[in-house]
């Protein structure tokens, strides 16, 4: 079920609730009008006085002396009042509860945030691998919504200080809920084939500009997933093999790129940077930069504006508006690299 059939459920509910409390409250006071115009010939207004200052418990004298009569009629008029009032109040009371723990108005909150995303990403899946892609989009101070089927991991995830919704994914209603039209990126990280295809299919037939990351269980669902329009998909048991025997064969090379890419805790990681057509140093050779004596940086590779990728590129290359810099240095480098970039984003999705 999508988050805005949610609420709509959850509010209609409450509507139906307070319909029936004004009715109760309703009857009673016209029950009590009603039997002191009768009973004691009080005017409208008089009755009407009567009856709330009786329901309400408020203690005020009588309007007009009782007989005896209208003091029965008033003995069980003030038990069945007073009763439905508390009772009216409980139900209140009850309601708004529910409400809350339902999530009613933690969706309401959510809904606001959701509003207010923008070029965000999208994570499909909480499980081992949906986890780890958002410990990298925290880490990278990205802006993300999860959308995990299961409830307990959904509220998992949001008591982890994220911001998620239990929704189906392969849903296109869900992925409008969450901003797939405004968003930068998705990641499929869902534990089946099948529904990671779905989502990869829905996803860019709602916004053919998002680029979308897959995991892929069985190694035949990668061409599969690339055809749907995955940009990347990734399989971690062919990864996994793939990584157990480079740390045998090359084990420094190895610790190497951990320690660039994953150990979160050093001052030192692998970034890469987009070059602003109105940057000063667009048109210019990368010796002119000066990039490691001024930013105590490494260029790796530069990735061309057509895609071509320059690894180790030589101090002539030439470095173009929307060229994208891969560096590895520390944060305080950067930092100073950015501001003179003009990069809009320091992880933009690359094209």
């Amino acid at each position: 079920m999508s988050l805005a059939s949610e609420m709509e459920r959850s509010l209609s509910r409450m509507k139906r609730r307070v319909a029936l409390m004004g009715l109760l409250l309703l009857l009673t006071t016209l029950i009590g009008v009603v039997g002191f115009m009768i009973l004691e010939d009080y005017p409208l207004l008089d009755a009407c006085y009567m009856a709330l200052i009786t329901m309400t418990t408020i203690g005020y004298s009588e309007v007009h002396s009782l007989t005896e009569v209208g003091r029965i009629f008033n003995s069980f008029f003030i038990v069945f009042s007073v009763t439905t009032t508390f009772f009216v109040i409980g139900m209140l009371t009850h309601a708004i509860v529910e409400l809350e723990f339902s999530g009613y108005f933690s969706n309401r909150r959510t809904r606001r945030m959701i509003d207010h995303l923008n070029d965000h990403f999208i994570v499909c899946g909480y499980g081992r691998v949906g986890r780890r892609a958002v410990e990298e989009l925290r880490n990278s101070k990205a802006p993300f919504i999860i959308i995990e089927q299961d409830p307990a991991l959904a509220e998992a995830a949001m008591r982890a200080g994220n911001l998620a919704v239990a929704a189906d994914s392969t849903r296109d209603q869900t992925l409008l809920d969450v901003g797939v039209e405004r968003a930068r990126g998705l990641i499929a990280a869902l534990p089946s084939d099948a529904d990671n295809l779905f989502v990869v299919l829905s996803a860019k037939n709602l916004n053919p500009h998002l680029k979308i990351s897959a995991r892929a269980v069985e190694e035949e669902a990668t061409e599969k997933l690339l055809r749907a329009g995955a940009d990347v998909v990734y399989a971690p048991y062919v990864k996994a093999g793939h990584q157990l025997a480079q740390c045998l064969l090359k084990p420094h090379v190895v610790e190497f790129l951990d320690l660039a890419t994953q150990h979160m805790e050093l001052d030192i990681a692998i970034e890469q940077f987009l070059v602003d057509s109105r940057s000063p140093i667009a048109g210019q050779v990368l010796k002119e930069f000066q990039i490691h004596r001024e930013y105590g940086v490494i260029v790796l590779a530069i990735r061309k504006a057509d895609g071509h990728m320059l690894f180790n590129p030589p101090a002539e290359a030439q470095i173009d508006g929307g060229d994208y810099l891969i560096v590895m240095g520390e944060s305080e480098g950067f930092e100073r690299m950015e501001k003179l970039l003009n990069a809009t984003s320091r992880n933009p999705a690359a094209n």
